[in-house]
């Protein structure tokens, strides 16, 4: 299943090697498992599709001759087929990411570009001293936060496979393994390759909050936790390099934190409440202490020094002494045939706490402090007693972890919408009319209501009683599991400052403030992700700034606010440009606002995994904001669908990590390029921004037969049938455009090769900037501004995945009525391909970005059967009323192949 009329340049060539050798193993694999017949169908369907793209009318014909009217059985095991191929080839690219990596660092006395070598470089070269670069690093961080509802769903188990093929292909990278060894690694790698033929990819009923908890603790404790060490271990080597610092003399702060939304996101999700809460931070406090445990018994096993032949600190010793009466089981650890050995004896009495603490029995750890505290004997110990270079570097990095993980794994962020919380306060009231009432009107009565710490005056319905119960439920947890258990309280579908009081009263409600401060526990954190709340956003905040009762809360707090800006329904309701433009605006005017009162803004990204939704790399993000708008800290959302790709392998994850270091350091320092290179280009793109709305308003203007049209033209009847999220595609009692989720929204579109909310009006925007100011002013600003060179290098990867040949077949599932919003799209995609390849210089799409358009072309052959058998199935399947079962999964199979190998989804 190799290709060979694809062009690698000689940097790929190791790439293309790999992508053929596993394109060939997956032959072999289809052969063994599906027999001739199933072979020698991919093999006609993807040469069939080759000759299609190569314009050969016969072969186009002859693929939709070849994929019309199969059974749903060979049509999944079609899809198994190329989804297999997509697996190791997105593999192969990310192995190849490792190698030159490794390559670079091995050939190179300079560090990796956009690293953290080559930022702590920087701060040295723009002439920091090695004491300001470290005082930098005191208040970073670097907080990814894991969300629901994600498009990717793979079972643990193929990704567990999916990480042994990439361990393995990364082994071969050794260039001292003999034939044999090689040849014995790729039998490895077709062991795992049939083994995961023989597995279901995905599960088979809708998925629950605790298939989504466990999705994201298998990246954290698997991939994550690993390497957390690594990432500080770096830092020390870059500064050492830089400034010749001893890494003993250097201690560095933990700057790494990770959050969570899944358990805790309760806005349109009645699976989630109080007991959700409990039981999410209950199994990741199990999860972690287990890993702890394991790791406590690996370190007793490594560090087997007998106390013979050396030494160890009084405090330690007293230690085992109090541990050997407290915990009399752990007499065995250390037989009397042996001498003893201290440090095994010990870390195996700090196991078998952990394992008291894991059960809930007496003597547990009754917190995190007590662990690092007995973990903090033995690295001091072994300091003192000639250990550094016996076992004190695996010590400090199970610290290292330890500090950043604590007995919580992750911080739960807590969201509920608007919505729910003036209903309650209505109820509370006794108020019918709450929400009808003005701002000015329900801000007062809060305000009232907080001054006086008045409760409700009426009997609270079950919303009320289980909104309390949350309250309760986060500061219980908090003291069970540590002040980092639980996080920000969210208030999403945020318009105005009542929004915020009323969770401050409803925590009075629940009786859960601190009796010191008599204000409530909790960080209120507005979410606005629409353009008109984006638009308000900062007028918003200062009214809560200025508010007596919010200001004394903030005080309590630190004078510290976190606002969560949002991409996608900004997107959905707006197009992109608008959307981005919208956003970046209100960053500028927030950090004013803040500035001005004086209270620390931290502002928190709410990325989606797609370009359309602010997907992307972490450095992109950070250029395109305006100056000021991030110090210090970073906060973004990683949805589900991404996660793999951004750490599905330990050496990705680290680079990861060590771009967004990078960003966040250089943005800090302010030798980042951040804002315009010059004031009017503002005024240029507010151009672009309103006649891309004005654009993108015109498909929108009668929402009820763009609905229709979307339902016909895309698979989202199959997409919201799909087992890939615990929330429904559309919002509780709505079934229109306005109801509709923004992840399916991008997700169905991606699947009919449209792309549409990636692009759609932005061709129409800029064509008015030029008729208005110039075309040189969008090559000057092009040049001249990171985020709308980004803005427009985003739109361009989603004008180089759509596709109007594939498009079109979908295009045949429409009324004829419908034809108009065809034409429209076309139009409008022409124009933003004729703009964009102007403003910066190219012949096609992505001439800039070889590697892209090559990944594209790469994959166009396995794709190209799938859309044509989808759509044949799709018409099937909606003749059929949308009752067969057979041909539902078959398309369900076919959307998650197609979004595999496009790698995107929602």
């Amino acid at each position: 299943m190799d290709r060979q009329d694809i062009h690698f340049p000689p940097s790929q060539a190791a790439l293309r090697d790999d992508v053929h050798a596993v394109g060939g193993l997956v032959g072999e694999v289809l052969r063994d498992q599906g027999g001739d017949e199933l072979f020698s169908l991919v093999e006609g369907d993807r040469v069939a599709a080759i000759r299609r793209r190569a314009g050969d009318e016969s072969g186009a014909a002859e693929l939709a001759l070849r994929t019309a009217g199969r059974s749903p059985a060979v049509a999944q095991d079609l899809v198994r087929a190329f989804s297999t191929w997509f697996q190791v080839v997105n593999l192969a690219e990310k192995v190849h990411r490792v190698r030159r990596r490794r390559n670079y660092l091995n050939d190179s006395d300079r560090p990796q570009p956009g690293g953290i070598g080559d930022a702590i470089m920087r701060l040295k070269v723009d002439g920091h001293s090695a004491e300001q670069a470290l005082a930098l690093l005191r208040d970073l961080t670097l907080y990814p936060t894991f969300t629901t509802h994600p498009t990717e769903v793979t079972r643990r188990t193929m990704l567990r496979k999916q990480q042994q093929i990439a361990a393995l292909m990364i082994e071969r990278l050794d260039p001292s393994q003999t034939p044999d060894e090689r040849r014995l690694v790729w039998e490895r790698v077709r062991m795992e390759l049939t083994s995961g033929w023989q597995t279901e990819n995905h599960p088979r009923e809708r998925l629950t909050v605790a298939d989504e908890r466990e999705h994201v603790l298998f990246y954290l404790t698997e991939v994550i936790y690993r390497i957390i060490p690594a990432f500080y271990e770096e830092i020390e080597f870059a500064f050492e390099h830089a400034y010749g610092i001893d890494r003993a003399a250097m201690p560095l702060p933990i700057m790494l934190h990770f959050g969570t939304w899944v358990g805790g996101d309760m806005d349109g999700n009645p699976e989630i409440h109080a007991k959700a809460i409990r039981e999410t931070l209950h199994r990741q406090q199990k999860v972690i202490i287990s890993t702890y445990y394991d790791e406590c018994l690996a370190l007793a096993d490594r560090l087997s020094q007998s106390a013979s032949r050396v030494g160890v600190s009084r405090q330690l010793e007293g230690r085992i002494e109090e541990y050997l009466r407290l915990l009399p089981g752990t007499q065995s650890i250390a037989p009397a045939r042996h001498d003893r050995m201290p440090y095994r004896l010990f870390l195996g009495q700090i196991a078998e706490r952990l394992k008291t603490t894991y059960d809930g029995n007496p003597c547990q750890y009754e917190h995190v402090g007590q662990f690092e505290a007995d973990v903090v004997l033995v690295a001091d110990s072994l300091r003192r007693n000639n250990g550094t270079y016996a076992g004190l570097f695996p010590v400090e990095r199970l610290l290292r972890r330890i500090r950043t993980f604590g007995f919580h794994l992750a911080t739960l962020d807590i969201r509920q919408h608007a919505d729910v919380h003036r209903q309650v306060i209505g109820e509370g009231f006794g108020d019918a009319d709450w929400d009808g009432r003005s701002v000015q009107d329900r801000a007062e009565a809060l305000g009232r209501a907080l001054e006086r710490d008045q409760g409700p005056v009426a009997p609270l319905g079950a919303t009320g009683r289980r909104t309390l119960a949350v309250f309760e439920a986060m500061v219980q947890c908090r003291h069970r599991y540590g002040r980092r258990a639980v996080g920000d309280y969210i208030v999403c579908g945020t318009r105005d400052l009542d929004d915020l009081l009323c969770v401050l009263l409803l925590a009075r409600w629940a009786d859960v403030t601190d009796k010191k401060t008599g204000q409530a526990p909790i960080d209120v954190v507005p979410l606005f992700d629409t353009v008109p709340t984006l638009h308000q956003s900062a007028d918003v905040m200062r009214s809560l700034f200025e508010d007596p009762g919010y200001r004394r809360h903030l005080e309590s707090r630190g004078r510290r606010q976190t606002v969560l800006v949002g991409y996608s329904d900004s997107n959905k309701g707006s197009g992109i440009a608008t959307a981005r433009f919208g956003l970046y605006q209100a960053q500028r005017a927030l950090v004013e606002v803040a500035g001005a009162s004086g209270i620390r803004l931290v502002l928190f990204y709410g990325r989606g995994g797609t370009t359309s939704r602010g997907g992307g790399r972490i450095d992109a993000l950070v250029r395109s904001t305006p100056p000021g708008a991030i110090r210090d800290e970073l906060r973004v959302t990683e949805q589900g669908d991404v996660v793999n790709n951004h750490y599905g392998l330990p050496v990705i994850a680290l680079r990861n990590f060590g771009r967004a270091f990078h960003s966040v350091v250089l943005a800090t320092a302010g030798t980042m390029r951040q804002g315009p290179g010059k004031p009017r280009f503002v005024e240029f793109m507010a151009t672009v921004s309103e006649a891309s709305e004005r654009r993108y308003l015109s498909l929108l203007e009668e929402p009820e037969r763009l609905h229709r049209f979307f339902r016909q033209v895309t698979p989202i009847d199959v997409v919201e049938r799909m087992h890939v999220g615990a929330r429904p595609a559309y919002r509780q009692g709505r079934h229109d455009l306005a109801g509709l989720r923004a992840v399916p929204w991008v997700f169905a579109w991606t699947q009919s090769r449209h792309l549409l909310p990636g692009w759609f009006g932005v061709g129409s925007g800029l064509d008015a900037a030029a008729r208005g100011h110039g075309s040189s002013a969008l090559t000057e600003m092009y040049g001249g501004w990171p985020f709308f060179a980004t803005l427009l290098d985003d739109v361009e990867s989603q004008l180089a995945k759509a596709d109007s040949t594939i498009a079109a077949l979908y295009e045949t599932l429409i009324e004829p009525g419908f034809q108009p919003y065809v034409e429209e799209i076309h139009r409008e995609y022409a124009l933003t391909c004729r703009w964009i390849t102007w403003i910066k210089g190219e012949v096609d799409l992505l001439d800039s970005d070889p590697n892209l358009q090559r990944a594209i072309l790469l994959r166009a052959p396995y794709l190209d059967p799938m859309h044509l058998m989808q759509v044949d199935l799709l018409k099937r399947w909606r003749a059929s009323g949308c009752e067969d079962r057979e041909l539902l999964d078959a398309l369900m199979s076919s959307i998650s192949g197609i979004a595999q190998g496009l790698q995107s989804t929602g």
